[in-house]
């Protein structure tokens, strides 16, 4: 320990010396550089310097006078401190003391000085050096990402030019240094634009553009700064391309869907004419509506020809030559036929095909007054001098080659040829009808009626009148005993020629070819027939302007607009529409052309207004499905068939429609079923099985009972036809009346028929409703099987008033066992006798009624009548009253399903069938009670008779 306190000691003896002379030990103060530059990055603390921060004191190494002890900063806003790494070195370091952000100061001055430690360890006596710059930069840091300054651009260039630039994007980035502060590129994110940008943002066009090919782009944008950061955001750039300033319609859709049932649709709501600003003094518009390609020439109705005439209205007394072929107008059949749409009959004639009528079908007398109808479509013939092409030819059947009136097409001209006979004129007379027209070949479908008052003779085309341009004479023909031949498609030559044969065919198209000797047809009549169901309109006419002129063609295919304001065009344009008053339309396309011209002051025509082609889709219609309901089965004894009105065999018939439609506007549609009103064009009543025999039964309707509709009714050997446009209420009416008599129905045990409507010609068809009418014979008594008591699908239930006869009353008391066997004896002869008096009075009573009070009441005189009171033993109760109280509610049965049928078959009024009625049952009556009598059967007297 000695040893070691020696050096103590000393050292203490030094510093204490040191301590008493301490201002003269500290004679230096620190040195530091006179500036420094230094960088720090932004987010970062340390600052590298240049030079680095080191004092140096020239009293080293003199403990604490010769040491660093401090570096301080002036200058409060510098987030910055100094900080003494090695006292004896003076080494230090600077750094941030608090986060330093390039984007709120980008560089930093401020003063540092260094400090030594004083004399001793009090740091008495220290001594400062002099003052030093720091001046330090911010090294900036790519933390933020571009931005773009506007956040949508717009622009709008005309079609057809190439631009330098359209529009200028522009991009900034909030970063500090130039490097990551400025934007280096920009780049269109969206594939396949015809559009490209430069480093500056300018948005220029790599093609010419089209207006009708494109009106707008709508392309995406983004900016990348010059450290690649890509921008947060891309944004939209909208560029429209107007069109160079071109006259024309503007704002027209291109397609109008119809939709059926909805009326008039406007076609062109929100368009308008582009006249480039110029001054105009008139515009015309020619809107046509295309439909040479559906039906004949436009949506007509498709009902036959027949049903069509007396739809219009025309008088009856007409001739179809041109029927659908049928067993009985078979000489179609051969002929070829181009269905067309919806079922109408058209025939095609390639000018090998004609049909001789046969004689019972040809008028036999045209008399001074007639009309010939028909469609044609015919096109140019070939060849410079084209042949005769006969429609319509009357000529001799045999030895002569004489032609007695023809209608015929030569070299685009139609003529009709009359030779009157010589015995009814013996000058010379007018003989050929010739017009030249410009529809006779333009291949379009045209209605013809020549009206013949001899010697005038008028043809319409499609309703408009034509008088011919040429007429020529010539002597009658002498009478003969020669047969005529009626021909269509060609003329028959039978003389004159080794082998006859046909002449002079007809290369086109004919449908409804009719002749109605006696009348010619009126014009109102003639303009129903060829109208069209479908058309151009204009909505509210008040609502155009008073110097707005308009008009129609006659079947409105065609209107014509004409203003001298353009503003009045267009509103008048907007207010066009289309119409299908049909219910079920044709569907398919109709094409629309609109040609326009414009006239400015002192000139013609001074703008060129491209024409407008548009179409109108009429949708597929709701198909209805027609349903005929009814009994199946009607059972009905011999003497009903053998009576004046026979039976009705559809008395319970009904006839429904459904369409399959959408419930809901706007949301969801389901499916559903809806029932609808329209009109039928026939029915057909078939007999199943052997035809008819007239000798022995007949299936026919009183003409009474189509009086008040639009019907007609045909009948033969193989049933009946009803036919007409009409209602399916009065369908039902009339088929309820059809009857059904058998005058000699003992080897009969059924008859089957078969019912079917139709709508639009067959169309649309019901289902094929099947029904038996049985017959019952006094030989086989039969359970008379009530099919009316099933209320069959669609049917009304119908209450009338029933005949009972109570028996409640006698069926008391009680019987002693001991007359059992006469109680068993007395009920067996008791059901003996019911049935056998119920089959009586079911053969004898099948008049009476369960639709009229007052024929109930007739039914309940003839129980009168009949004299017939049953009475029950008391005593039936032992012997099992079941049996009798079930035979005498089927007698009841029976009775509630006895009809009178109020009509007669082949013109019997109504008066005279109630009378028949009566007599007929007073008559079967006497009859009934000799028989009986005869027989040694069982016969009722006027008396009461108890059991």
């Amino acid at each position: 320990m000695h040893t070691l306190g020696v050096p103590f000691l000393l050292l203490w003896l030094i510093w204490g010396h040191s301590c008493a002379l301490g201002g003269k030990v500290n004679k230096h103060k620190p040195w530091i550089e006179a500036s420094y530059h230094g960088v720090i990055t932004e987010n970062m603390d340390t600052v590298l310097l240049d030079p680095p921060l080191v004092a140096l004191d020239k009293d080293a190494p003199v403990p604490y006078a010769g040491e660093i002890c401090a570096f301080k900063i002036n200058g409060d806003d510098a987030p910055f401190e100094a900080v003494v790494l090695n006292r004896t070195s003076g080494e230090g370091v600077l750094r941030a003391s608090s986060p330093v952000d390039c984007e709120s100061q980008k560089e930093y001055t401020f003063i540092i000085q260094a400090y030594d430690c004083g004399a001793g360890p009090s740091g008495a006596n220290w001594k400062k050096s002099h003052k030093a710059v720091v001046h330090i930069q911010v090294d900036d840091v790519n933390e933020f990402s571009p931005i773009f300054r506007e956040s949508l651009y717009k622009a709008s260039i005309t079609e057809g030019k190439i631009y330098d630039s359209i529009l200028q994007v522009e991009a900034w980035d909030q970063d500090c240094s130039p490097q990551y502060s400025q934007i280096c590129n920009y780049e269109i994110v969206t594939a396949g634009t015809p559009f490209a940008i430069d480093r500056n943002g300018n948005i220029r066009n790599t093609e010419r553009l089209s207006y009708d090919k494109q009106q707008s782009y709508k392309i995406m944008v983004t900016a990348f700064d010059c450290g690649q950061k890509r921008a947060k955001e891309d944004v939209v750039v909208h560029i429209e391309v107007k069109p160079v300033c071109k006259p024309g319609w503007q704002g027209w859709n291109k397609r109008v869907d119809y939709e059926p049932g909805t009326g008039s649709k406007q076609l062109f709501p929100k368009m308008h004419l582009e006249t480039c600003g110029g001054p105009l003094s008139g515009v015309k518009a020619m809107v046509e509506l295309q439909t040479n390609h559906i039906g004949k020439g436009c949506d007509r109705e498709t009902y036959s020809e027949k049903s069509l005439q007396k739809l219009c209205g025309a008088a009856s007394g007409s001739t179809d030559l041109l029927p659908a072929p049928s067993p009985s107008t078979n000489w179609t059949a051969a002929l070829l036929t181009d269905s067309g749409r919806d079922s109408d009959l058209i025939y095609r004639f390639d000018g090998r095909q004609a049909a001789n009528l046969p004689d019972h079908v040809v008028p036999q007398n045209l008399t001074d007054q007639f009309t010939i109808a028909t469609w044609m479509k015919h096109g140019p013939s070939p060849g410079l001098r084209a042949e005769k092409e006969t429609l319509l030819c009357s000529s001799d059947k045999t030895e002569m080659n004489r032609h007695h009136y023809s209608l015929y097409v030569h070299n685009c001209r139609l003529v009709f040829l009359l030779r009157r006979d010589f015995t009814q004129l013996d000058t010379f007379r007018p003989a050929e009808f010739h017009w030249k027209l410009e529809q006779i070949c333009d291949k379009e479908w045209h209605y013809y009626v020549i009206n013949v008052e001899f010697p005038a003779v008028t043809l319409f085309v499609d309703g408009v009148t034509y008088e011919p341009y040429l007429v020529t004479d010539d002597w009658p023909i002498h009478a003969s005993k020669i047969d005529t031949q009626l021909t269509v498609g060609a003329c028959w030559q039978g003389g004159e020629v080794a082998t006859p044969r046909f002449t002079q065919y007809f290369r086109g198209s004919l449908s409804g070819l009719t002749i109605r000797p006696g009348r010619i047809e009126t014009q109102k009549v003639i303009s129903c027939l060829q109208a069209c169901k479908e058309g151009l309109d204009i909505n509210s006419l008040e609502s155009l302007a008073k110097d707005i002129k308009f008009h129609f063609n006659p079947a409105q295919s065609v209107l014509v607009v004409e203003g001298e304001d353009v503003d009045s065009i267009n509103t008048a344009m907007t207010k066009v529409s289309y119409i299908n008053s049909r219910q079920f339309p044709t569907p398919g396309l109709r094409r629309l052309r609109i040609t326009t011209t414009v006239q400015c002051f002192g000139e013609d025509t001074c703008l060129s207004i491209p024409d407008i082609k548009a179409v109108v889709m009429v949708l597929p219609p709701s198909e209805p499905r027609i349903t005929i309901a009814g009994s199946n089965r009607l059972v009905r004894p011999a003497s009903d068939l053998r009576g004046p009105l026979g039976v009705a065999p559809f008395k319970e018939l009904h006839i429904t429609s459904t369409v399959m439609k959408g419930d809901g506007f706007g949301g969801p549609r389901r499916p559903g079923v809806m029932e609808v009103m329209h009109n039928l064009d026939y029915c057909d009543v078939l007999v199943i099985g052997e035809e008819l025999n007239p000798d022995r039964e007949s299936l026919e309707i009183q003409h009474s009972a189509l009086l008040g509709k639009h019907l007609d009714a045909t009948n033969s050997t193989s049933g009946i036809s009803i036919y007409g446009v009409d209602s399916m209420a009065h369908y039902e009416q009339a088929l309820r009346q059809v009857r059904y008599r058998n005058w000699r129905p003992a080897n009969l045990s059924e008859r089957r028929f078969r019912l079917t409507c139709s709508e639009l010609n067959g169309r649309y068809t019901s289902n094929e409703f099947n029904l038996e009418v049985s017959v019952l014979h006094h030989s086989a008594p039969v359970e008379h099987a009530n099919h009316m008591a099933v209320q069959p699908q669609y049917m009304r239930p119908i209450h009338h008033p029933l005949i009972m006869h109570s028996l409640n009353s006698h069926m008391s008391g009680s019987a002693p066992p001991a007359a059992t066997v006469v109680i068993v004896v007395c009920i067996a002869a008791l059901v003996v006798i019911v049935v056998i008096g119920v089959y009586r009075i079911h053969t004898t009573h099948q008049e009476g009624s369960r639709e009229e009070e007052d024929e109930v009441k007739d039914a309940e005189e003839e129980w009168d009548n009949s004299a017939l009171t049953i009475t029950v033993n008391p005593m039936e109760n032992i012997g099992g009253p079941q049996g009798l109280g079930d035979e005498v509610r089927q007698e009841e049965h029976e009775e509630e399903e006895e009809e009178e049928e109020e009509e007669l078959v082949g013109g019997v009024t109504s008066a005279e069938s109630e009378n028949s009625d009566e007599e007929e049952d007073d008559d079967e009556g006497r009859e009934a009670a000799k028989e009986r009598k005869q027989k040694g059967k069982l016969g009722w007297d006027s008396s009461s008779i108890t059991y």
